[in-house]
């Protein structure tokens, strides 16, 4: 929309232009480590070969191939690269896996005292299970077998979404993620505490009798765009205008996995004159409690007075802590480095807002130099949408306007022409638009297709974004 002085939220109507959910999409994947059978020039040096048992595989290139086989009954592994809780771990296995076998992905420390895996296991080259493991120092805590109810034979690819808490287990074939596996496993070993994430390695297991062979074509760790996308909210400067950075958007997006607390915080690009969407970073969090932490629902802002990254973010992690001593809450998150690359680490620390519970958006109104935010307080009915203000950008934040009497979701403080309104999400088919400082009800944003479908839900985040002469 173009910044004009005159223009309002009620006075635009909103065309649909294009639609997307990307789910692994390969094209936006930011790769960790690899391992390509072709590319490899020395199998030894490149990923060294780990044993197990007394018996090890044998490890051969054989062009576009690696072929694991075994004269005797076998375990070992082959180094892949190093460890991530929050990425995604590909294992392809070539058409043919001839007398069977078990291999797949497995994170463990050098010394083989800890070892998570997910392996799938071959009989008459058809995958008809999965095995999960999980082993601390030294002591087996869970081991448990799922059976494919379609078994599967290659070309496919066994997918192991990390989630930090948890995991998901996927069997892709013609592009098709099926999940056919989950796994929850804080309480036997946080794979967030920082020691685990600098011990582990990420490693391709395998597992063979005397004469099976497997055949891989490929693995893969990379952060990726996971199976879909939600909570969607656009990186600012501290006053609220869009951050429009080498021609394209800025978008933080929960990368969806199950349910809370899997979600991770992604940031996501965009060219507003066409739709070319693209994952550009993974968020974690740092509370300085020797864990990384998968916070979403962040609106994370450039303050150009500070020189610093600065924003906040809603501790749904604590929903996966094994001892619950953290309720989930709101979090002043910064970080020097810009968070919008590769994998970013933000510090986070207790914001002192009472009531407020999630979806914040935060803005420096320099007409009464306070900092303010419109964020989802907790009460009836749900999660209504509450102003509050403070002199600094991390509280302590006084409420001084609402809540609204709407269940809201997504908050927004935007600036159309020379004056701020508040929106947000919620029931009732509707994108909500609220004055702003009062918070009185103005109406609705103008939908053509809207993105829900009638009767279903609408609890979706706005994002009216205004920008300057030159765009359609």
């Amino acid at each position: 929309t173009y910044a004009a002085d005159d223009v309002t939220p009620l006075d635009i109507t909103f065309k649909r232009q294009a639609v997307g959910r990307f789910t692994f999409d390969e094209g936006s994947a930011i790769p960790l480590s690899g391992f390509t059978p072709n590319q490899v020039v020395n199998l030894t040096t490149e990923y060294p070969q780990i044993p197990i048992t007394s018996e090890s595989c044998r490890y051969t290139i054989d062009g576009s191939l690696l072929r694991v086989t075994s004269e005797k009954t076998a375990e070992s592994a082959l180094w892949m690269g190093g460890f991530n809780p929050f990425a995604t771990f590909d294992v392809s296995f070539a058409e043919s896996q001839k007398q069977s076998g078990t291999a797949g992905v497995e994170f463990a420390t050098p010394d083989n005292q800890n070892r998570v895996s997910v392996v799938a296991c071959f009989d008459a080259g058809q995958c008809r299970s999965l095995r999960w493991s999980v082993l601390v120092n030294g002591k087996q805590l869970e081991e448990k077998s799922t059976n494919l109810k379609n078994p599967v034979r290659g070309p496919f690819t066994l997918r192991v979404q990390l989630l930090g808490t948890g995991l998901n287990v996927f069997i892709v074939r013609n592009g098709r993620n099926e999940v056919v596996s989950t796994h929850d496993f804080s309480k036997l070993i946080d794979l967030r505490e920082k020691k685990h994430i600098q011990s582990f390695e990420f490693r391709l297991l395998t597992q063979l009798n005397a004469g099976q062979e497997i055949v891989i074509n490929q693995v893969n760790a990379a952060l990726t765009t996971g199976v879909g996308q939600a909570d969607i909210c656009a990186l600012t400067y501290e006053d609220g205008s869009p951050l429009l950075d080498n021609g394209r958007l800025w978008f933080t997006m929960s990368v969806r996995g199950r349910h809370l607390p899997h979600p991770l915080q992604g940031v996501f690009s965009l060219n507003p004159s066409v739709f070319d969407v693209r994952l550009e970073s993974i968020i974690v969090f740092d509370r300085g409690d020797g864990l990384l932490r998968n916070e979403i629902a962040s609106h994370i802002f450039y303050d150009r007075n500070a020189e610093q990254w600065r924003g906040l973010t809603v501790g749904f992690s604590a929903e996966g802590d094994p001892q619950k001593i953290e309720p989930k809450q709101l979090w002043a998150v910064s970080s020097q480095r810009d968070p919008r690359f590769g994998f970013t680490i933000m510090k986070a620390a207790k914001v002192d807002m009472p009531g407020g519970e999630e979806d914040p958006h935060i803005i420096y109104d320099a007409r009464v130099q306070k900092w303010r935010v419109l964020v989802c307080t907790k009460g009836g009915p749900g999660y209504p949408a509450t102003l509050y203000e403070a002199d600094h950008w991390n509280g302590p934040f006084k409420q001084i306007a609402g809540p609204v009497d709407i269940n809201s979701t997504g908050c927004l403080l935007q600036k159309f022409g020379d004056q701020y309104y508040a929106l947000f999400g919620g029931k009732g088919g509707h994108f909500h638009v609220y004055s702003y400082p009062e918070l009185n009800a103005l109406g609705a944003l103008d939908m053509d297709r809207p993105p829900w479908s009638e009767g279903e839900n609408s609890r979706c985040w706005p994002n009216v974004i205004p920008l300057p002469e030159g765009y359609p």
